[in-house]
């Protein structure tokens, strides 16, 4: 499981950075990530097919997030430090494009707040996610390929999830406008990253931070079943947000701190 979206990931850089892509590792992540597209494309065109009102925005949502989601991810491949993609990435890239897909439903989907049986399936799916958003930690560590690579694409897909998920609350009314602020938080972390160097540090290894990231996804699951209604869904969303104030709090005074010189 990856941090809550905000901070570098804490997986172990093995090796020197490389500063060219060996030609296996580059052709293992170009057959993983382009079957995983094609199947996002297959699963998209199925679920257009049982529900035509969903129009081809329905599948080009995912199909195109996804794309993006896998350029960068080969753009990166220059810092994995393995030569091959591996297990735990697989089922990381298999999460996007689960990501992509909700995505295309909460946005796409103009009367979803109505239907309650998409509601629970989208919670099924969401919490389908977060097992295996342990599963790719627990594979990486038995197969000895935790890396800086994997952690951080960990974390982007974690951020993107608690984003839509976010939206989603806000689109069915559960909370007010504000709710997206849960999702916005890392993006704004980042940000601010770019024009306070010292918030680019690297953080200590930390439960809480894992424990806030799982949190939130739950709250916000929570948040898309159909009997959890205002002020119920309201109360759970602003815990959600102080909750991950605080961690991000927490964490900024950290990096921050005045530094310690010694002789």
């Amino acid at each position: 499981m990856a941090s809550e979206p905000g901070r570098l990931g804490e997986g172990r850089q093995h090796g020197a950075e490389r500063l060219s892509v060996a030609p296996a590792l580059l052709r293992d992540a170009l057959i993983i990530l382009s079957g995983l597209l094609a199947g996002t494309s297959v699963v998209a065109v199925a679920l257009s097919a049982l529900r035509p009102e969903l129009g081809w925005d329905f599948i080009a949502w995912p199909v195109l997030c996804a794309a993006v989601i896998f350029a960068l991810v080969l753009g990166g491949l220059s810092g994995h430090p393995f030569d091959r993609f591996g297990h735990a990435n697989l089922v990381t890239a298999f999460r996007a494009s689960l990501v992509s897909l909700l995505g295309a439903c909460i946005f796409c989907f103009d009367d979803l707040a109505a239907d309650r049986t998409a509601l629970l399936a989208l919670v099924g799916v969401v919490l389908f996610a977060l097992t295996l958003d342990g599963f790719d930690g627990y594979l990486a560590r038995r197969q000895g390929q935790e890396s800086d690579f994997g952690a951080r694409f960990d974390m982007e897909v974690d951020a993107l999830l608690i984003l839509i998920l976010s939206a989603a609350a806000a689109l069915l009314e559960k909370a007010g406008l504000w709710v997206v602020m849960i999702g916005l938080m890392r993006y704004a972390f980042v940000l601010a990253a770019r024009y306070e160097p010292r918030l680019n540090g690297r953080l200590p290894p930390s439960f809480r931070r894992k424990l806030v990231c799982v949190l939130q996804i739950v709250a916000l699951c929570l948040l898309l079943v159909p009997f959890v209604v205002p002020p119920v869904s309201t109360i759970v969303a602003l815990s959600a947000l102080l909750l991950l104030s605080y961690s991000f709090a927490v964490d900024i005074h950290y990096l921050l701190r005045p530094q310690v010189l010694t002789p």
